[in-house]
């Protein structure tokens, strides 16, 4: 239990024993002093608790440890250790060119100004359509993957400006014209994933 955690916690317990002082003593708000009890109690504390609340799981929300506990995405989670230097997730989570405990979030996350907001509503509807048995087997984003995913972390480094293969598109991918997956197309493919072996990390030996 982080300290986050407990703090919320005690929160908690210190917004239910004031309603609960409140209920029962209700003539203690007819006065100002009961009256800012009353407002403490009814609006300010479970403000700062629904704020609190959101924040952390906002937060929790980005890790890895979150995204692979829906067994839906188990697959994805394993296709980050296939051995095979061209499968672009795998390549990034083994080498560390990604956070490893923000992997997902990292490449999937929409560089914008609101795009952590328009990532929970993705997130909600996957959940949405696993739970009715609407969504699509293996899982679709919902819209191309962009450029800006890559280029955030890829553009203005010294091995892709100078890559060969890449110099004449260096345009057109800034632009969206050409996705970088035309080239880079070995993804999760996990409906492919037991004709690859398994990298086994040497701090899992």
């Amino acid at each position: 239990m982080t300290d986050f955690t407990i703090i919320l916690s005690i929160l908690v317990l210190a917004t239910l024993g004031v309603i609960a002082f409140v209920i029962r003593r209700p003539e203690l708000t007819s006065n100002l002093g009961g009256k800012v009890l009353a407002f403490l109690a009814l609006c300010l504390l479970p403000g700062l608790l629904l704020l609190g609340g959101a924040d952390r799981h906002y937060e929790q929300a980005k890790t890895t440890t979150f995204c692979v506990s829906c067994h839906v995405i188990e697959p994805y989670a394993e296709s980050l250790l296939i051995d095979h230097p061209r499968f672009v997730p795998a390549a990034h989570f083994q080498n560390r060119r990604i956070p490893a405990e923000r992997a997902c979030y990292t490449c999937h996350t929409n560089y914008t100004m609101f795009g952590d907001v328009d990532d929970k509503i993705r997130g909600v509807r996957h959940v949405w359509h696993a739970v009715l048995g609407t969504g699509s087997d293996p899982v679709r984003i919902y819209s191309p993957f962009k450029n800006l995913a890559c280029l955030t972390c890829h553009n203005g480094a010294r091995s892709y400006e100078e890559q060969v293969a890449h110099i004449p598109f260096l345009k057109r991918m800034a632009e969206g014209k050409t996705s970088c997956l035309m080239c880079h197309n070995l993804i999760h493919e996990v409906d492919k994933l037991d004709r690859f072996p398994r990298w086994n990390p040497v701090s899992a030996r």
